[in-house]
């Protein structure tokens, strides 16, 4: 009996064993191109770009006679003047004598802030006397005791400095006295379970807890000096900016009287730069949030 032979059959492949292990599979990592660092313009420039660009319009308003002459006097003639004037020495001797005033009535009004704050901000006593007073008068407006102090000090330096240490004396008040206060509770209470006593506490604790704030009253105040002599130098005064400017006035020179406003507006920013670079050297144990790029 022959047999016929068996013809193979293909089989269907048969899924491999779970255990079998899978040759990887390929894997193809395709290299990212590389971005370009993007260009910011300097904080200086951009800090720069809005005075520059009010004076290119005032100079270009002024340059196609949309601004007249009568109205506000160009650039070119403010500065034409600013240079006639100091050859002369006209300029230099009325910012000295503003600067003096400015300085002896900021010191005066600064002096007055500090001791008056610190009563208030530390013990509840002082509190209770200074603090209501002091925000009574500050609803009082400054520059409308300009009569008074003429009544009482005359027409010479004296009213003139007193207004100028009251306008710094409330910002500076205030500021140093929320500063006091705003410290945190918790703070003090871990301070004083350390050991640390009244006097401890008030160097250690409390005013380095107030200092953001005084610095920020000492930013106002020192702005707010400079806007009181602009009022108080109005009023018979025989030197300083404020006696160009009415000077000026009476024969219509509004190329003195802007020049006078933009030394005012140079001298309040060097102050206020000033002390922006002392706030960076005294909260360097800050944390500050500086806005997003």
């Amino acid at each position: 009996m022959t047999t016929k032979p068996l013809n193979a059959a293909v089989l269907p492949a048969q899924p491999a064993p779970a255990d079998t292990p899978q040759p990887a599979a390929r894997v193809t990592i395709r290299g990212t191109a590389k971005t370009s660092r993007r260009f910011t313009v300097p904080r200086s420039v951009r800090r720069a770009a809005g005075p520059v660009g009010l004076v290119l319009l005032w100079f270009l308003t002024s340059a196609t006679g949309v601004l007249p002459e009568s109205v506000l006097a160009s650039p070119v003639d403010v500065i034409r003047q600013a240079v006639d004037l100091t050859k002369n020495g006209e300029l230099p001797h009325a910012i000295a004598a503003s600067g003096r005033r400015a300085a002896i009535g900021f010191l005066i009004g600064a002096t007055v802030a500090l001791v008056l704050s610190l009563l208030a901000g530390l013990f509840r006593l002082g509190e209770d006397v200074i603090d209501s007073s002091m925000g009574m008068f500050r609803a009082i407006p400054w520059v409308g005791l300009i009569p008074l102090f003429i009544v009482w000090f005359g027409i010479e330096e004296t009213p003139k400095i007193a207004l100028v240490a009251l306008g710094v004396t409330y910002p500076l008040y205030f500021n140093i006295y929320g500063g006091i206060r705003s410290t945190d509770a918790q703070l003090v209470e871990a301070a004083r379970m350390m050991g640390l006593r009244r006097f401890g506490l008030i160097k250690y604790v409390i005013l380095p807890s107030a200092l953001p704030g005084a610095l920020v009253g000492l930013r106002y105040a020192l702005s707010t000096a400079w806007l009181a002599l602009v009022f108080a130098e109005q009023v018979n005064a025989d030197a300083g900016l404020g006696y160009l400017m009415s000077n000026a006035q009476q024969y219509f020179r509004t190329d003195v009287i802007v020049l006078c406003l933009v030394v005012y507006a140079l001298l309040g920013l060097a102050c206020d730069f000033a002390v922006r670079i002392l706030s960076r050297r005294l909260l360097t144990w800050r944390a500050n949030f500086e806005g997003e790029a």
